[in-house]
C-alpha cells in the first residue's frame, strides 16, 4: 500500500513526464509484448481456421525437426559468421572514424565528411540493395576495374564465397557515419581540463588520444558493444533476401532469412515460428552474459 501511494504521488507531481512516456509504453506493449502471445504457435500445429488456441498442442516437435533438419548447421553457421564478422570489422569502424574527426581542425573539412558518410544510413535498404547489385554485376564499375587490372569479369554476388564479403562491407559503408554521430557525442562529455593535464604532462595527439579520449569514449563504446551482442543471433533478412539467390544459400542463408522462406513463402507458421523463437533466445541469452562479462570486467553495464 506505501508502494502504490509513492507511485501515485510521483505521477501526481510529474504527469507530464508520465504523459509523454506513455506513447513509448503503449509501442512497446501493442508491437513487442503483446505479439508474443503468438509465439505459442511453435508448440503447436497451427491451423488458420481453428485459431491458435484450437491448434493441436505439438510440444517441441517443431524445434527437433529444426535441430534434425538439413538447415540448422548451414543457417546456424552463416548467421554467426555473418554477424561475428561484421562485429570484428563494423564495430571498430565508427570508432577509428570518430577519433580521426575529433582530431580535424577544421570544421568544414568534418562537417562535409560526417554529411558524405552517414547520408548511406538515410537511404531505403531497396536502393541501396540496387546499387550494390548494380556495381557488383559483371559490367559494373568494380568489374570495371578489376578487368582493368587484366581480371576476369564475373558476377560477385553470384560467387559464395564473396558473398559475406561484400555483405559486410557495404553494411560498414552504409551505418559508419550514423554510429560516428554517437561517439562524437560522447566525445563532447570529455572535460577539456583532462587534454589541458595531459598536454602540461608532455603527451602528445596520440597518447592524449590513448590516454584520454578513448577512456572518455569506453562507457559508450561498452554499452553499444553488449547490444551488438546481443543482435549477433538477430541479422535482419531484408538485405539478405534482397542481394542472395540460390546459388549462394551455402554461405548467405541465415537463420532470419530461413524463416522468411518457411513461414511466409511455405506458410508453414508453426516450424517458422520455433526456428525465430529458438533464435530470439539465444540473442537473449547472448545480451545476458555480455552484460554481467562488462559488469565484472569493468563495473559498466546496461543494468
Amino acid at each position: 500500500m506505501m508502494v502504490f501511494t509513492r507511485v501515485l504521488k510521483d505521477v501526481t507531481k510529474n504527469k507530464m513526464l508520465y504523459i509523454m512516456l506513455l506513447p513509448v509504453v503503449l509501442y512497446y506493449i501493442l508491437f513487442h509484448y503483446w505479439p508474443m502471445y503468438g509465439a505459442i504457435i511453435a508448440f503447436k500445429e497451427f491451423n488458420p481456421r481453428l485459431g491458435i488456441l484450437g491448434s493441436p498442442w505439438a510440444g517441441f516437435g517443431q524445434f527437433i525437426d529444426f535441430f534434425q533438419g538439413a538447415y540448422f548447421w548451414r543457417t546456424l553457421r552463416n548467421t554467426f559468421l555473418i554477424s561475428v564478422y561484421g562485429l570484428l570489422w563494423g564495430f571498430p569502424a565508427p570508432i577509428i572514424l570518430a577519433l580521426l574527426l575529433n582530431e580535424v581542425k577544421s570544421k568544414y573539412f568534418k562537417s562535409t565528411v560526417q554529411t558524405i558518410t552517414y547520408l548511406p544510413h538515410f537511404i531505403s535498404l531497396v536502393v541501396i540493395a540496387g546499387i550494390i547489385k548494380d556495381f557488383t554485376s559483371s559490367k559494373g564499375i568494380i568489374n570495371d576495374i578489376l578487368a582493368f587490372f587484366g581480371w576476369e569479369r564475373i558476377s560477385l554476388l553470384l560467387e559464395p564465397g564473396l558473398f559475406r564479403t561484400i555483405y559486410i562491407s557495404t553494411d560498414i559503408w552504409q551505418h559508419i557515419g550514423w554510429g560516428t554521430i554517437i561517439y562524437l557525442a560522447a566525445l563532447t562529455g570529455v572535460d577539456p581540463e583532462r587534454y589541458e593535464a595531459a598536454k602540461m604532462d608532455g603527451a602528445g595527439r596520440w597518447k592524449q588520444m590513448v590516454h584520454v579520449t578513448i577512456p572518455g569514449m569506453m562507457p559508450t563504446i561498452v554499452i553499444l558493444l553488449i547490444l551488438d551482442v546481443g543482435r549477433l543471433m538477430n541479422l535482419g533478412f531484408e538485405k539478405i533476401i534482397l542481394l542472395y539467390n540460390p546459388g549462394v544459400y551455402e554461405t548467405a542463408d541465415v537463420i532470419s532469412s530461413y524463416v522468411y522462406r518457411v513461414g511466409l513463402q511455405e506458410f508453414n507458421f508453426s516450424y517458422s515460428s520455433a526456428v525465430g523463437l529458438f533464435n530470439s533466445v539465444i540473442g537473449f541469452t547472448l545480451v545476458m552474459f555480455s552484460n554481467w562479462l562488462s559488469r565484472k570486467l569493468n563495473d559498466t553495464s546496461l543494468w
